[in-house]
């Protein structure tokens, strides 16, 4: 069992310590579920905000490859670079979960969106299989017999007072019993390259609707995403206020909100109003919820972004291709 310590700031990046090389370079990451490639700024990065970069001529155990990636996520940011073989470390303590011969991703170029946030590094990818040349460190571990049991567990803290505060910790190999109640449910993915799932229905105050969507677990979204025509809705039961300049909802920092329920599989899971309210200084509170066009190619409809998983710890089961809840002990 491995034991990552994650770190928190108010624009809704939890960030976690990894090292990459011998000796290891030090990088902060942001983990991320809803993608699969571990990459960290390169040396020569034409477009990178001061941050570590990696250099391999400082590595005895780097390898260069011939392969070129491009990502490009869902906020808008992008980025483009080369592959390299090298060790990766996770981990905090004594017991780290030591890959080698782990493909990840040099960036080269970063747009704005990145070059802009100085608070980390680069993406551990978790996901279950490459969109790019590079397998995700997780299933590399477990395809070079590291790790026994393909599970890790995400707890994060519900509520973050600071930046580069104590976040949660993720659990590499078992559930977290320290921060985690008992699992309430597990659920079979409908998906083999993320955590997604069938979600039954949705209530807010006195809005009900029972249409049967797929919903995604994902770390690296700080809101709830969700269809257009249904955030709507759920705006009009929130009182909140859409500002088309920043393409967010507002509500009154101090509002007492219903309790957004989601179910899956029969069972309610409820984000109460505190986790759906998010302080953005000088008294102005985004509502955490937030919406991608009605027609959306992708495979869901829904994020169950970082309010879902600071009220619930999820456990990501990659062996067995299912996700689980716990009610957070957090409280």
């Amino acid at each position: 069992m491995v034991y990552q310590g994650i770190r928190a700031y108010s624009n809704g990046r939890y960030v976690a310590r990894i090292y990459i090389g011998t000796p290891g370079q030090p990088f902060d990451v942001q983990v991320d579920t809803g993608s699969s490639t571990l990459w960290v700024p390169d040396i020569n990065c034409r477009r990178c905000n001061m941050q570590n970069r990696f250099n391999s001529s400082q590595s005895s155990t780097y390898r260069s490859t011939n392969g070129t990636w491009h990502l490009t996520y869902l906020d808008g940011s992008n980025v483009t670079g080369i592959f390299g073989v090298d060790t990766a470390v996770i981990g905090d303590g004594s017991n780290k979960l030591v890959i080698p011969h782990t493909t990840f991703g040099q960036a080269i170029h970063e747009n704005d969106f990145f070059d802009d946030d100085p608070n980390f590094d680069g993406i551990l990818g978790l996901g279950l299989r490459k969109t790019t040349a590079a397998t995700p460190p997780l299933i590399d571990a477990m395809n070079q017999g590291i790790i026994k049991d393909a599970i890790f567990t995400v707890y994060l803290q519900k509520r973050v007072n600071y930046d580069n505060s104590t976040g949660g910790r993720i659990t590499y190999g078992d559930l977290d019993k320290t921060n985690c109640g008992p699992v309430i449910a597990y659920y079979p993915l409908t998906s083999m390259y993320f955590f997604i799932f069938k979600l039954d229905s949705i209530n807010f105050g006195g809005y009900i609707d029972n249409s049967s969507w797929q919903a995604m677990s994902d770390t690296g979204t700080f809101d709830i995403v969700g269809p257009k025509h249904i955030v709507q809705r759920l705006a009009k039961e929130a009182g909140a206020r859409y500002s088309n300049s920043t393409d967010r909802y507002y509500v009154d920092c101090d509002a007492d909100l219903p309790t957004l329920n989601f179910v899956i599989g029969g069972i309610t899971y409820g984000i109460p109003s505190e986790q759906l309210i998010i302080d953005v200084g000088n008294g102005q509170c985004f509502w955490a919820i937030s919406s991608v066009s009605d027609g959306s190619t992708s495979p869901y409809e829904w994020i169950l972004g970082d309010p879902f998983i600071r009220q619930f710890c999820n456990i990501y089961d990659l062996g067995n291709k299912r996700i689980g809840f716990a009610q957070s002990k957090d409280p």
